[in-house]
This record gives C-alpha cells, structure tokens and sequence, in this order.
C-alpha cells in the first residue's frame, strides 16, 4: 500500500473547479492506493487497484454564489485489462470500474479523475450565509404590472 499528499494546485482540473478564495492554505489531496492480483480460475490473475483519496474543495454555491466548503471523497476499485477493446466490452457488461493497463499509468491523473467524479452536480449551502439581492430595476417592475390573474378575474365579471 501507498498512500500520500497532493496540493490541488498541482491537479490543474480539480484546480479549475474551486473558487479562488484567497486562502493562504492550498487544498490539499490525501490519497492512499492499494494493488492486488485476484487468482481466476483456469487464466491468468486480474489487477485491481483499490483507491481512496479526499479533499475540501471551495466551490460557487448554486444559491447564492458564494464560496461553500466542500468535502470529496473517493472510494473505489479499479480493475485493469490488457487492451481498450476489452475495458470498453468489460465496462459495458459489469459494474465494476475497468481500465486498461498501461505501460505508464499516472496515479495522480487517476487520483483526479476519481475526484472529479465526485464531485457535487450542484454544490450549495444547506442554508447560504445571505440571501442573493434581487436588482432594484425587478422590484419595480414587479409592482408595475398588475397580476394576470386578478385582470382575468376582472374580465370574467364584466357582463357580456
């Protein structure tokens, strides 16, 4: 088992979906990643991979668009195949996760990817600090106009 630290500076995609908050303190990525050969019957053993990682990220609230704190977390396991064709016939019949195996797999690109999946569609605040403002200019025009229902109550008591 291995397991480390990333900064989310050093993940420019994860990097991109935070705010830019001003904190002095980047986000940082704990991960941990664990192989394992699992004996098959009659061929050769399968390779899974086996990955944790977590990170609080600062991400735009949906509501108000403010920073809301938000904690990702990542645990799953990978299965490895020889070749593409496989891991896209093998992805389409099973629920696990299937990659191909790589001469060169990239532990923090996975740790990433992993994490961007995690990631909330639609981030926001249980409750946001403040409520979002609504422009003068909407206020005033929604006192304008009469309300269509009480005008269509207006004509069905006019006499034909």
């Amino acid at each position: 088992m291995i397991s480390g630290q990333w900064s989310v500076a050093e993940m420019s995609r994860l990097d991109e979906a935070q705010l830019l908050t001003g904190d002095a303190d980047p986000a940082v990525v704990r991960w941990q990643a664990e192989g394992e050969q699992r004996p098959v019957t009659g061929g050769s053993p399968e390779i899974w991979l086996h990955l944790q990682a977590e990170v609080n990220l600062s991400l735009c609230c949906q509501r108000c668009l403010g920073p809301v704190a938000s904690d990702v977390a990542v645990d799953c396991s990978l299965r490895f195949v020889s070749d593409e064709a496989s891991a896209a016939e093998m992805d389409a019949d099973s629920e696990d996760d299937v990659l191909a195996l790589q001469r060169w797999t990239d532990l923090r690109e996975l740790v990433e990817d992993e994490l961007l999946l995690a990631l909330p569609l639609v981030p926001r605040h249980e409750v946001c600090p403040e409520p979002l403002p609504l422009p003068d200019d909407e206020i005033e025009a929604d006192e304008a106009q009469p309300n269509p229902f009480a005008v269509l109550a207006q004509l069905k008591k006019k006499p034909d």
